[in-house]
């Protein structure tokens, strides 16, 4: 897999392969993985509750990862691949960490960084801020929207 052309839908396997050890530990059911050049360099699973961090989502967890692979809070030139639209809290660490891509199965819709009233992902007046995400949306949707929903 070439850094140019990614398979979205491989990588998203990976990531949903996380939601499920989430969903097996009691968690949201929710994965995230950070690839820079076709490699991943982090990943995370939910682990609000068995951390007792409510900071603790699967893409916190995964630019966690990857900035200490990389040993910088600075991730330019990485994408984050989600099961789940990354929320508000979520899109802030994209925004901050310079991520230049997000892709993601399944709309949050009520809290989402890209679809609801808090588009902090897509929002180019924030004045200081590394530049706007690619966002793609909707891969492998009806997997990640049953991993959501339990099936």
């Amino acid at each position: 897999m070439s850094p140019e052309t990614p398979d979205h839908e491989a990588l998203m396997r990976r990531a949903l392969a996380l939601a499920r050890v989430a969903a097996a530990a009691g968690e949201t059911p929710v994965g995230a993985i950070v690839v820079k050049g076709g490699t991943i360099i982090g990943t995370g699973s939910e682990r609000t509750r068995t951390s007792l961090d409510a900071t603790a989502h699967a893409e916190v967890e995964a630019l966690r990862a990857a900035s200490q692979h990389l040993q910088s809070s600075r991730l330019a030139g990485c994408a984050l691949y989600t099961t789940v639209e990354p929320c508000v809290l979520c899109g802030y660490a994209i925004r901050r960490a310079a991520i230049a891509r997000v892709v993601y199965g399944v709309a949050a819709r009520h809290a989402g960084a890209v679809t609801s009233a808090y588009r902090i992902l897509t929002d180019t007046s924030l004045p200081g801020w590394p530049a706007v995400p690619d966002v793609i949306a909707g891969v492998l949707e009806a997997d990640c929207e049953d991993m959501v929903n339990g099936h």
